[in-house]
């Protein structure tokens, strides 16, 4: 055998290892609950309490009902008390698990201090950071209007997050154990025009979690991303689910299959597949098309 027929069966080799490597990261997409799974107590063990921002509706909503379905306590938050005492009520009738309502407007910087006197006396074991707004297609051409509304985004998207890690990250390093859930969306892959400060504020949720799971992990805490793509909530107009559109609900149950499966994930298999057609597509028309959340 001469040295030619050496070389290509050697790059053989290596291309059939590396398509093999590849299919094999592939079914972790396809099969979490056999490469990621998680125990009935799984939840339960992290504490007691579950913090939900955001949860008057869409994912918050699903979230806060799927971690009471699990066993768990929540508190639900959000800025508009008549929604959360609905969503506390249909919690508790269906799950029996006791729900704490916090009326907070995440727009004042100023709320989280009582925020944290709310909680402080709580074992809260799971957080779900999911508080956020979507801009209109088209800003307000006025500048005043404009700086506005990129404020408000900033505010909504950014810091809210950040300042609840912070209130409950040292009562989870203190137990040695914690799970934090930060939306993103699957907008932050590619850029996104008409939505870009939305799409940049997500890509840094997804930067900050990923480097708060770095220095978090070996103290025992899951810090994890999710970065969904559409799904359909009142933020895209109830968007009919399909395929590709799922239900808050079953987007929910989906994602939770995910937890163990690294600092950032699609929360679905549907989500998954689309992050690289999607990156193809927006290189090409400069535009994408799909539903977003």
């Amino acid at each position: 055998m001469d040295l030619m027929e050496i070389f290509f069966i050697s790059l053989g080799a290596v291309v059939v290892l590396y398509h093999v490597v590849k299919l094999v990261l592939f079914s972790r997409i396809l099969f979490p609950k056999l490469w990621f799974p998680l125990s009935k107590s799984f939840f339960t063990s992290m504490g007691e309490w579950a913090v939900v921002t955001g949860a008057s509706e869409g994912i918050g909503r699903a979230y806060a009902f799927a971690l009471a379905e699990r066993g768990m306590n929540v508190v639900i938050m959000s800025r508009t008390r008549e929604r959360l005492d609905l969503v506390a009520k249909e919690i508790g009738e269906a799950t029996d698990q006791t729900v704490k309502v916090i009326t907070t407007d995440f727009i004042n910087e100023n709320v989280f201090s009582e925020i944290e006197d709310q909680l402080k006396d709580l074992d809260i074991g799971i957080l779900v950071n999911n508080v956020g707004v979507l801009p209109g297609v088209v800003f307000e051409q006025t500048q005043e209007s404009r700086g506005s509304c990129i404020t408000l985004q900033f505010v909504l998207l950014s810091f809210p997050f950040f300042q609840m890690c912070k209130i409950i990250l040292p009562g989870m390093e203190k137990r040695g154990k914690g799970l934090i859930v930060n939306i993103s969306s699957g907008i932050a892959t590619v850029p996104f025009p008409y939505y870009s400060l939305y799409a940049a504020s997500k890509i840094f949720v997804e930067r900050v979690s990923q480097g708060l799971q770095a220095e978090y992990k070996d103290k025992g805490i899951i810090i994890q991303a999710v970065a969904p793509f559409g799904v359909s909530t009142r933020m895209v107009s109830y968007q009919k689910t399909n395929i590709v559109t799922l239900s808050a609900e079953n987007f929910v149950k989906s994602s939770l299959q995910y937890i163990r499966a690294g600092d950032r994930t699609n929360g679905s298999i549907c989500h998954s597949i689309l992050v690289r057609p999607t990156s193809a597509r927006i290189t090409r028309k400069k535009r994408v098309s799909i539903a977003i959340d």
